[in-house]
């Protein structure tokens, strides 16, 4: 009889305690390395730097593709962008329809913030969209995929500007404590993307740090964001909302570089405006091979840094929890009590044992990959040849279109990509090769015109 009363009073706690809060942190074009808690020479991200005191910082995460949009795709529905066409960033309507993609992210699929809008959360999204863009004026609006308010630029409609992200965010934080209602909110900041909207007061930070022009505005544009990230944290303290607030910190992509010798000029973005070009991109991967748009571990593998007081350990690097892009939205789902439709299938995993601690052997389902190569395989220094990517366990598999060149590598041994090793493996190659195949075969041939703009026509 007493056992069972400490049952009924464990189930009526655990049913008046308060549901978690989601602060999805995603940055644009940030670097492994562009973190002073991951040894950057002279930046300082003092923030972010704090999430990983609190927090984990998990070192084996990977973005779904290694430019915007598809990356995106990812999180929005936890299925790999190719099985909605979207293998690289939207652009205006003819580059899209060249590029065999839709023109924007199609509204009927399963959201994360849909999910979590009927568990009963109020959803917001600030910042960066690029699930469709500012060219096509009859692409949907965020709202139409389950937030109840948003601010977003590359999208349709009145471009948020970028530098206010963090204060609707913070409004939105207080109106759902106020209200008493969990709220999930994604923080899409626009750093260090290019245009680089640099501030004065931003540059005389780094006054006497004795970079040269280029560095020193990268360090600028990075500094602001974490500020930014710190008014947010900071919001928290004050509510008291910290124990019971998720709080994630992670980018895109890999970061973007320059060819050498690209003067510092002046560029214009229809959506966020005029600023610093390709030239200020001096962003790191603390030596992972490649950038922004290849898919070897430069331009994939990104920062994630998890804070959960009480839930995920504090103080600690994870060199071993393989985690994607994809699993987010089935392990928010899990963390928020949302429930998956019976008919939907995720590509990911809920990750939320693993990310608390338990041990585990590894993933079960393989990671794809598939985006448009150019240059030439083979190279040292051509690091976009890459059409498509099975990761497997400790393999990692790259291929061309045709799978007529391919590199293997053990990427847990290895996670710098030094040494193919495809010759020495010639089954692991042969079972990886058959895996993507099967996977490719699944894939549309051709988007839903239904997701293409009017401009088409």
């Amino acid at each position: 009889m007493a056992i069972a009363l400490v049952c009924l009073l464990t189930a009526f706690a655990a049913a008046d305690s308060p549901r978690p809060n989601i602060v999805f942190i995603f940055a644009d074009d940030w670097g492994w390395g562009d973190l002073s808690c991951h040894g950057h020479p002279d930046v300082r991200t003092p923030n972010i730097d704090r999430l990983a005191r609190e927090g984990t910082d998990f070192h084996r995460f990977t973005v779904a593709s290694g430019v915007c949009s598809p990356s995106r795709t990812a999180v929005m529905t936890g299925h790999f962008p190719a099985r909605y066409n979207i293998d690289g960033h939207f652009a205006w309507v003819p580059s899209n329809a060249k590029r065999n993609m839709p023109d924007w992210l199609d509204t009927d699929t399963v959201t994360l913030p849909r999910l979590l809008q009927k568990a009963g959360y109020a959803t917001a999204h600030f910042g960066k969209w690029h699930l469709a863009n500012d060219m096509i004026p009859d692409s949907p609006s965020p709202g139409q995929y389950g937030y109840d308010t948003y601010g977003a630029f590359n999208c349709s409609g009145e471009q948020m500007p970028v530098h206010e992200d963090a204060e609707h965010a913070i409004e939105f934080i207080q109106r759902s404590h106020q209200a008493g209602q969990p709220f999930f909110v994604n923080l899409w900041i626009h750093e260090p993307h290019t245009p680089f909207h640099v501030l004065p007061k931003y540059r005389w930070r780094f006054r006497n740090s004795g970079l040269d022009e280029n560095d020193e505005i990268y360090a600028a544009v990075l500094s602001h964001a974490d500020d930014r990230i710190g008014e947010v944290l900071e919001t928290l303290d004050k509510l008291d909302l910290v124990d019971n607030t998720l709080v994630i910190f992670s980018s895109d992509n890999g970061p973007a570089r320059a060819r050498p010798g690209t003067p510092l000029a002046l560029s214009y973005d229809t959506a966020t405006g005029a600023g610093f070009g390709i030239a200020a991109a001096k962003g790191i991967t603390a030596g992972r091979k490649g950038y922004k748009a290849s898919l070897f571990e430069g331009g994939i593998n990104v920062p994630f840094i998890a804070r959960w007081p009480g839930k995920i350990a504090a103080g600690k690097v994870d060199q071993r929890l393989m985690i994607s892009a994809v699993d987010l939205l089935p392990t928010f789902c899990e963390i928020a009590g949302a429930k998956l439709p019976e008919s939907y299938q995720p590509d990911g995993i809920s990750q939320l044992k693993p990310l608390q601690g338990d041990v585990s052997d590894g993933r079960d389902k393989p990671l794809f990959w598939k985006m448009k190569g150019n240059g030439k395989p083979g190279q040292a220094d051509s690091f976009h040849w890459v059409d498509y990517c099975i990761v497997d366990q400790n393999w990692k598999l790259i291929s061309d279109e045709a799978s007529s060149y391919v590199e293997l590598y053990d990427i847990v041994s290895d996670p710098y990509e030094k040494q193919d090793v495809k010759e020495s493996h010639p089954d692991v190659v042969a079972q990886l090769t058959e895996k993507l195949a099967a996977w490719k075969a699944t894939l549309p041939p051709k988007p839903n015109p239904k997701n293409f703009s009017s401009l088409r026509d």
